[in-house]
């Protein structure tokens, strides 16, 4: 995965000097991919500001498009990770509209960010030419948070507090409920496209409604 901390992280038990040389390409080229999209963006470039030699670049990755990959797939596992990895399942007698609205506002307040909505345009961008850069962004994205909620609601109906015939499909109403105009909004006007904190909540609140409408226990 690649990490949003610098090379400096890896231990000598975890990585040792070739780990740091890896984790310093993998930062470089996350910086000059987002500055640059991925044709303005070269080895060369990447070597320079990670400070390795372009020999050691093409060691660690085959090609630019197997690091764009690693850079994608990085970055989206993490910000997966930090959605579905923190928050608690409720509970019988927990309130469940309040625990749907916190876990949109998180998905939405953690992947709603510029970094991330560059990267995403960059691989719309490309991926007619290089259909492996949307795949990886598909399956470590979307794919994985849908399938993190089906496993969650599938537990929720199997503790009677939804009623879940197909746990896939309502991961996938729940994820496009939540993310659906908001990411739109943001790939389509750019920064100042990203909602504010307290739209992000209300959103966040109504998706929920909408979900239990359709899911919740009477």
């Amino acid at each position: 995965m690649v990490r949003e901390a610098t090379a400096n992280d890896l231990t000598p038990e975890t990585g040792g000097r070739t780990a740091r040389k890896r984790a310093a390409i993998l930062d470089a080229a996350a910086t000059i991919f987002l500055r640059s999209g991925y044709l303005g963006s070269s080895m060369d470039e990447i070597a320079l500001l990670a400070d390795v030699s372009k020999q050691t670049v093409y060691k660690q990755f085959t090609s630019k498009e197997a690091l764009f990959i690693e850079i994608v797939s990085g970055l989206t596992h993490g910000a997966g990770d930090l959605v579905h990895g923190v928050l608690p399942e409720p509970a019988p007698g927990d309130d469940l509209g309040a625990w749907l609205e916190d876990y949109a506002y998180r998905q939405l307040s953690i992947v709603l960010t510029p970094r991330l909505m560059q990267l995403r345009r960059i691989v719309i961008g490309e991926a007619n030419r290089f259909p492996e850069l949307g795949k990886a962004l598909y399956e470590s994205g979307p794919a994985r948070a849908m399938a993190a909620m089906a496993a969650a609601f599938r537990r929720l109906g199997d503790h009677g507090l939804l009623k879940i015939d197909d746990a896939a499909t309502a991961a996938s109403d729940f994820n496009w409920l939540v993310m659906g105009a908001p990411l739109n909004q943001a790939m389509l006007l750019g920064d100042t496209g990203i909602p504010d904190s307290a739209a992000l909540r209300r959103h966040a609140a109504n998706a929920a409604r909408v979900f239990l409408a359709a899911y919740g226990k009477p």
